[in-house]
């Protein structure tokens, strides 16, 4: 166990998880241009997979697609529960994590200086108080250019939500979702990360965000004859259409992603 802190800074969370229930959102690191320049441009590319929960599965998934974007990427996965760092190091030692280690550590990183840190269905349990904190005690970690993902996804990993962090400022907002899997765009609010879902209110700009969604996915429906993909690239359109900053989508898409800069979500005082 390497980099383990003395006491670490946060409280057992329930450590549900599932084989490929955080796909989406590693799919988005690997082609987001800013993570891909951080990981590529770090002199040591460390990432931590902060709450990984029962099982190591996903930091496992995390280390192996995130070796696309650089070959010697290491991951360390930390948590507050020894039972559940024992069942990582089991990992390890069978030689099933090339390239992996797992540490007891929480929001202060355990001593580890990370390029990247996925914090995925952590702070969803935490009061939203708590969030600012959080969000300080990981950026103190950070190496030089390090980012943060703060997420939350469903239990099968089909609706799920996340902001990018840097170690100034919330950089965007990412909903992203199997559009099989969805009515309408607002269907993603029960996932909003906890700095958000409690802002889903008329009047604050996620609201006005999901609302310009819905009516931008009503208005493609004649679109959803060639498929739900085809129909949320119709609604993006209209969206970028209106005004919204949209970030373009990969030309090969099999996620519906709707990623904007925070500022056009961040909550009002």
């Amino acid at each position: 166990m390497t980099g383990a802190a003395s006491r670490p800074l946060g409280a057992v969370t329930r450590g549900t998880t599932g084989q490929n229930r955080l796909r989406r959102s590693d799919r988005w690191l690997v082609h987001s241009p800013r993570v891909r320049t951080a990981v590529q441009s770090a002199a040591d590319p460390l990432i931590v997979d902060l709450g990984y929960g029962a099982l190591p599965v996903t930091t496992l998934e995390l280390a192996m697609r995130m070796r696309r974007v650089r070959a010697d990427v290491r991951v360390v996965g930390l948590e507050i529960d020894p039972g559940r760092v024992r069942a990582g190091l089991a990992a390890v030692a069978d030689g099933l994590a090339p390239g992996v280690d797992f540490a007891l550590g929480g929001f202060e990183l355990a001593g580890h200086r990370p390029v990247l840190v996925r914090a995925f269905n952590v702070l969803r349990q935490y009061p939203p108080e708590a969030v600012p904190d959080a969000w300080a005690a990981m950026r103190r970690g950070l190496a030089p250019g390090g980012l943060i993902v703060d997420g939350t996804c469903d239990e099968l990993g089909r609706r799920c939500a996340w902001v990018l962090l840097d170690a100034t400022s919330a950089v965007t907002l990412t909903l992203a979702c199997d559009p099989f899997a969805i009515e309408r765009p607002s269907d993603l609010a029960e996932r909003l990360p906890k700095v958000l879902i409690h802002h889903n209110v008329p009047g604050q700009p996620i609201h006005t965000l999901l609302t310009a969604a819905d009516r931008a996915w009503a208005s493609s429906a004649a679109h959803g004859v060639f498929g739900p993909r085809v129909r949320w690239r119709a609604m993006l359109d209209m969206l970028a259409a209106q005004g919204f900053p949209v970030f373009p989508p990969r030309r090969t898409l099999r996620d519906g992603v709707l990623t904007v800069p925070w500022p056009v979500v961040a909550p009002l005082e």
